[in-house]
């Protein structure tokens, strides 16, 4: 049977050498590229630093029916298109009837930080998610490790922060969780992950990295641990959005760790100068002894001992190959010097970004006197 066209020309003539078979399923592909199915995701929290990049790419993309999870606090930064059940995860009972009747594809965890959290979401999610991701930290990596070359193989251990081991005994259930009964769980491990409203910094105080900033644009010496020479690696929070969502729904990630950061690495000095030079300001540095900042940061409620010796002062390289394998399309488009303008021009147009901090520009203060009266008196 042929089917007709009735116009004229060559489009009749192209058309009358179809057969219906053929034009039949021309329309049955447009159909279905119209009723498109989507694959559903739940993000519990969904508005943080990392999050945040991960829902307005999918909502950007429509390839996800997002949905959201949290107690709605930044209610104004969600993507048009993201659907949100405000509600406080940790009420168990609460959560579990408003979920009763859903099911996912995949559910993010961002809020985790403990045993017991991950525990309610295997009891919450058990059954009704074909995957659940897990944002744990590459933090609990071994401090220091045996090699500075990072991979998902690496000892997990930190003496040094209880955040860490918080996270260590969080993946450990959930993996437990997969061998016993096939848990769906994917590991993922971020490391300085940062957005358009924050300067990554090795050490500052409890209202961020501003005062730092602060410091930088006065003129005024800057703490940096150590010599300034260990290695670190800062990742924009969209390129990681897509190494993360090239997880999602991916069986190639299921019972599997994966490390997400960029692939450029910087010395703590590199990264200082770096900010110093995007404020066209000349950087006056002061290195400090991460074991001294870890001791007389106790008196003033700084835990350097777990974010510096734990973490930001041990030099550390991460190998990515492991994730590119699963994510053939991951790539890093934001170098530091490209991020960090981003997160000036940001912070210096929005004034609830710039939080004073008096008493970390004292600590600062005090720390660099103390080690001149050292010195002078050797």
């Amino acid at each position: 049977m042929m089917l007709h066209y009735t116009g004229n020309g060559p489009v009749r003539q192209a058309w009358e050498g179809l057969d219906l078979e053929y034009a039949l399923n021309i329309t049955i592909k447009k159909k279905r590229h119209k009723e498109k199915l989507h694959m559903k995701a739940l993000f519990i929290g969904g508005t943080g630093t990392i999050s945040m990049a991960i829902v307005r790419q999918l909502a950007a993309e429509k390839e996800w029916d997002v949905w959201l999870l949290n107690r709605g606090s930044r209610a104004a930064d969600v993507p048009a298109g993201v659907h949100t059940i405000t509600a406080d995860i940790s009420r168990e009972q609460e959560a579990a009837e408003l979920l009763k009747d859903m099911t996912f594809d995949t559910v993010c965890e961002f809020i985790g930080f403990t045993r017991d959290q991950v525990e309610r979401d295997w009891r919450l999610f058990r059954g009704k998610t074909r995957q659940y991701i897990y944002i744990s930290s590459a933090s609990a990596y071994l401090k220091p490790a045996a090699s500075y070359v990072i991979t998902e193989g690496t000892t997990l251990a930190n003496p040094y922060w209880e955040y860490s081991r918080n996270k260590i005994a969080c993946e450990e259930f959930l993996l437990q969780k997969h061998r016993e009964e096939g848990f769906p769980v994917t590991i993922v491990r971020p490391s300085h992950t940062y957005d358009e409203r924050s300067i990554p910094m090795a050490a500052h105080g409890k209202n961020g990295s501003w005062q730092v900033i602060s410091r930088i644009r006065d003129g005024k010496p800057v703490i940096i641990p150590g010599d300034g020479s260990s290695l670190w690696t800062l990742t924009f929070n969209t390129d990681f959005a897509r190494g993360f969502i090239g997880l999602m729904g991916n069986r190639h990630a299921i019972g599997e760790a994966f490390q997400i950061t960029g692939d450029e690495t910087l010395t703590w000095d590199q990264i200082y100068r770096t900010v110093a030079d995007a404020l066209g300001k000349e950087l006056v540095p002061y290195h400090v002894s991460a074991d001294f900042l870890a001791e007389t940061g106790k008196k003033y409620g700084y835990d350097y001992a777990g974010e510096l010796l734990g973490d930001k002062s041990v030099s550390v390289v991460f190998d990515n190959r492991k994730l590119k394998r699963a994510v053939p399309g991951m790539r890093t488009d934001v170098p530091f010097h490209v991020g960090v303008r981003k997160a000036l021009d940001y912070i210096l147009a929005h004034p609830e970004c710039r939080r004073e901090d008096p008493d970390f520009d004292a600590y600062c203060d005090r720390v660099i006197a103390a080690l001149e009266k050292a010195k002078a008196e050797v």
